[in-house]
């Protein structure tokens, strides 16, 4: 028998996150989640609870102290990092926050969450990774490319910084045989959505939202040995949005 594989996920509690705990576990895969929020005896994945690690990125001091957490709890090998927590704050009455409207401590809280705790994280876990030749996705956005009608300038300049860490770490981690690619989602339904959604969707060419699931398929191919030569990509999951 193989030893369980390890998954270590951010911002697991919803959306893309709670999907691709279910696509990792129905791989058989060990997930550790990793999130603001406490353990939800309701998600239904198996040792779900002993599996959490209840931790607030926006904190450097805290995202420092729980790698010794996450090291004590895999035991030496991490096979795959996904770095999917993000915060896009809104303004009053969910209006966007541009340039001229963020507060300076907005911006740092946003890429403390968003940038930031990607990086730690995986210097952190460095050993781990190298020890199972892992993989790590980090989740930016379609807003890291083109100003979007509702994702803010902080939010949308942390993912920009993100897809440009991706290729940085693609470049350091590579020699440690640990693969680094991220992937930008456009229009899927989760709870981060803002009203008005639909008016984009009309003037996609699927013309349609996209699915948690369909994001998490992508995540668990760029984790899996069908991408074994991917490193250094951004896949965009969007239906066509840019084009």
């Amino acid at each position: 028998m193989t030893d369980q594989k390890i998954l270590v996920l951010t911002g697991a509690s919803r959306g893309i996150g709670h999907a691709t705990v279910k696509r990792f576990s129905a791989e058989g895969w060990r997930v550790l989640t990793c999130s603001r929020q406490p353990f939800d005896p309701r998600c239904p994945w198996p040792g779900g609870e002993d599996n959490h690690i209840q931790i607030d990125l926006a904190d450097p001091n805290r995202t420092v102290a729980a790698i010794e957490t996450i090291k004590q709890k895999v035991g030496g090998k991490v096979h795959a990092l996904v770095n999917n927590a993000g915060i896009s704050p809104k303004g009053p009455g969910g209006s966007r926050l541009n340039t001229l409207t963020t507060d300076l401590r907005t911006w740092g809280h946003v890429f403390h969450v968003n940038f930031f705790a990607s990086v730690i994280l995986a210097r952190g876990l460095q050993a781990e990774l190298a020890a199972a030749r892992g993989a790590i996705v980090n989740v930016t956005s379609i807003a890291g490319a083109r100003v979007h009608p509702f994702a803010g300038a902080a939010y949308a300049t942390s993912k920009a910084a993100l897809a440009a860490l991706t290729r940085e770490m693609a470049h350091d981690f590579g020699p440690l045989g640990v693969r680094v690619n991220a992937i930008a989602p456009g229009e899927v339904e989760t709870a981060i959505l803002s009203p008005g959604t639909d008016k984009i969707v009309e003037k996609l060419p699927l013309q349609r939202l996209g699915q948690p699931r369909e994001v998490a398929d992508v995540i668990w191919f760029l984790c899996s040995d069908q991408s074994s030569y991917i490193s250094g990509a951004e896949i965009e999951v969007n239906g066509a949005q840019h084009v």
